[in-house]
C-alpha cells in the first residue's frame, strides 16, 4: 500500500477521543481540538508503519506522537504481538538503519556494545517472541522472547532524552547496576530538532519490581526485618549511582559540583510551585488542611536555597520503588526519563542527589500505607518505616551535617508533588501524601 493510501486511512482514523484515552498521551487536562497525521515511513515489508501525528490544543499548543501502525486488509490499527513490527524495530536498532517519510526522517543507530547481544541478524529476531506489556506508563515497552526489551517514546520531545542519554553515560561509566544500552532511534524533522524514539536494551531476569517486592513483604507480616535489609541493599545501589553520575566531572552534560546560587534559588522557587499547584487542585477540607500546613511548609523550603554545601549532579530524577527490577542478586535501576510532567529541558538539569533519596524515601512511606489500607500490614508499621529508612540512609552514607534539612526540605516538595498527582488521577488516595505532610511539617 501506498504512503499516500496510509496517510488518507489514517486522516480518516485518527480522533480525539481515541488519543485523549491512551495511558502514554500526557496532556489529559487539555483540550484537543485536532489531531492530524504529520510524517509517515514505512517500517517492513509487512505492512508496518511509523507514523508522527501533529496534536492541537484549544489553548493554541501542539505536540507530536509517535504512532506504530500495521495495515491488515483494508484495516489500519496499532501492531499486535506477532506482527512483526517490534521485531522490525529491534533489528533496525542493533545494525542501523534509516527510514525515510516526507518530511523528516527516522534514524537507527546501535552503540558500540550491540554486538554483544544476540541475536542481531534477521533470522535470530524472527524467532523471538512478541510480548506488550501492560503496565501502565507513559510510553510502551515490548518483550521480545526473553533476551530484549524495547522502549517506544510515544511524546516526541526536541532534544536529548534523558533516558538514553543517562542509560549511555552509566553503560559506559561501568554501573552494572542498570541495563546497557544496545541501540536506539530518533526522528528527524526536517522542520526542527532531533526527537527520540525509541531504545533497545537486554532483558533483565527479574523477580518483579521493588514495589511489588515490597507490598508483598509488608502484606506477610511479621517484623519485617528481610525488607529492612533490602532497603539497606537499595541504599547501596542509589550510592553506586550517584557516585556513577558524578564520575566525570569534565563532561559538562554530567557536572560535580557545588550548587550555584542561581540553582539553590530554583530549587526553592520550584518547591513553592509544587506547594501552590497543589492548593490550586484540592478543595473543601483536604485545602483546609493544606492551607494550615503552608506556613511551616514554605519555612522548610528556605533550606533549599540557604543550604550553601549543597551539590549538584544529574540524577534519576524519578526514583522510587517502580524504577527498581529486583534480581536473584539484589536490584537493577531502570527508566532514567525524569519526571513526565516536568519540561525535558528541565529533566536534565543538574539537581541534588538527594532529590533521589527524598523520592525513595516518599516510596517507603507510600508502600507501607498501601499495605495498610489494603487491610494488611505489619504490626507496627511506623516503627519499620523509621528502621527502613535508617537502614536505607546508612547504606547509603553521604550525607553531611547540613544534608538533613535539605533533605527534609525535597521530602516536603515530593509529598506536594504527589498531593497534585493524586488529586488530578487518584483523588481518593489524597490523604497519603496529605498526611505526610502532616507529619512532616510538624
Amino acid at each position: 500500500m501506498t504512503a499516500d493510501a496510509v496517510r488518507a486511512m489514517l486522516s480518516a482514523t485518527l480522533d480525539p477521543g481515541w488519543l485523549a484515552g491512551q495511558r502514554w498521551f500526557r496532556a489529559k487536562r487539555r483540550s484537543v481540538i485536532a489531531v492530524e497525521p504529520h510524517d509517515l515511513a514505512p517500517l517492513d515489508d509487512r505492512g508496518g508503519w511509523l507514523a508522527v501525528v501533529n496534536v492541537s490544543y484549544a489553548d493554541e499548543g501542539e505536540d507530536r506522537y509517535l504512532v506504530p501502525l500495521v495495515v491488515r486488509g483494508h484495516e489500519l490499527r496499532e501492531p499486535e504481538d506477532g506482527d512483526g513490527a517490534w521485531r522490525s524495530l529491534a533489528r533496525l536498532m542493533l545494525v542501523g538503519g534509516e527510514l525515510i517519510g516526507s518530511r523528516g526522517a527516522f534514524v537507527f543507530t546501535p552503540t558500540a556494545t550491540a554486538d554483544s547481544l544476540a541475536p542481531h541478524d534477521a533470522a535470530g529476531l524472527e524467532a523471538l517472541a512478541e510480548r506488550r506489556l501492560g503496565v501502565e506508563q507513559s510510553n510502551t515497552s515490548i518483550v521480545l522472547g526473553d533476551q530484549l526489551i524495547l522502549k517506544l517514546y510515544r511524546l516526541l520531545e526536541p532534544g536529548e532524552n534523558p533516558d538514553l542519554e543517562v542509560g549511555v553515560f552509566l553503560t559506559e561509566a561501568g554501573f552494572a547496576q542498570t541495563p546497557a544500552i544496545r541501540g536506539s532511534g530518533s526522528y528527524l524533522p526536517d522542520d526542527g530538532a532531533s526527537r527520540a524514539v525509541s531504545m533497545l536494551q537486554p532483558l533483565v531476569a527479574n523477580e518483579g519490581d521493588g514495589w511489588s517486592w515490597a507490598l508483598a513483604g509488608l502484606a506477610s507480616g511479621g517484623d519485617g526485618v528481610e525488607l529492612v535489609e533490602g532497603v539497606a541493599t537499595i541504599g547501596a545501589v542509589t550510592e553506586q549511582m550517584h557516585a556513577a553520575l558524578a564520575s566525570d566531572p569534565g563532561n559538562p552534560a554530567f557536572p560535580a559540583r557545588s550548587a550555584t546560587a542561581g540553582e539553590r534559588a530554583g530549587w526553592r522557587l520550584g518547591a513553592e510551585r509544587q506547594l501552590d499547584g497543589a492548593l490550586d487542585v484540592v478543595s473543601d477540607e483536604t485545602k483546609a488542611r493544606l492551607q494550615a500546613l503552608s506556613p511551616a511548609i514554605r519555612d522548610r523550603f528556605a533550606a533549599l536555597e540557604s543550604t550553601g554545601s549543597a551539590r549538584a549532579t544529574r540524577i534519576h530524577g524519578d526514583y522510587h520503588l517502580g524504577q527498581l527490577l529486583r534480581t536473584g542478586t539484589g536490584f537493577v535501576v531502570i527508566d532514567f526519563e525524569g519526571e513526565p510532567a516536568r519540561p525535558l529541558a528541565e529533566r536534565r538539569h543538574p539537581s541534588s542527589p538527594l532529590r533521589d533519596v527524598a523520592g525513595m524515601l516518599r516510596s517507603l512511606d507510600y508502600a507501607v500505607r498501601t499495605a495498610q489500607r489494603a487491610g494488611g500490614g505489619l504490626a507496627d508499621p511506623d516503627g519499620w518505616l523509621a528502621r527502613a529508612r535508617s537502614a536505607f540512609l546508612s547504606a547509603y552514607g553521604r550525607l553531611d551535617s547540613d544534608d538533613g534539612e535539605l533533605l527534609a526540605a525535597f521530602e516536603l516538595e515530593k509529598a506536594c508533588y504527589e498531593v497534585r498527582y493524586e488529586a488530578n488521577n487518584r483523588p481518593e488516595w489524597t490523604w497519603l501524601p496529605l498526611d505526610a505532610l502532616e507529619r512532616m511539617a510538624a
